[in-house]
């Protein structure tokens, strides 16, 4: 099983991103899934999941400005990031239970 992020760049304050992460090895179909992310200097923290019937869960900072989703054709998850703010700045990691890709980073900078 393997998993594969894309999608991170260096953007201005209030612009957006879609990320996507590739799986293999499984299916993203009625798959309990999540992003995190690790700013420089701390540890991993929880952005949102979606479960396996298809509800999705935010923490408060991503509620409202992003938006995870999946593509069971593609077998890609995805992350939509909109009004992208200095604090977003991080390595986004997706994962499935403890199996984690090398992560893509996002840079949010004026």
């Amino acid at each position: 099983e393997r998993l594969v992020e894309s999608g991170g760049a260096l953007v201005q304050p209030g612009e957006s991103l879609r990320l996507s992460c590739d799986a293999s090895g499984f299916s993203v179909n009625n798959t309990m899934m999540k992003w995190e992310r690790r700013a420089p200097g701390k540890g991993f923290e929880w952005v949102a999941t979606i479960f396996r019937y298809g509800t999705r869960d935010y923490a408060s900072f991503s509620a409202g400005r992003f938006t995870i989703s999946r593509d069971v054709a593609k077998n890609t998850l995805y992350l939509q990031l909109n009004s992208l703010k200095t604090e977003d700045t991080a390595l986004y990691n997706c994962a499935k239970g403890n199996l984690r890709g090398q992560g893509t980073q996002v840079t949010v900078s004026s």
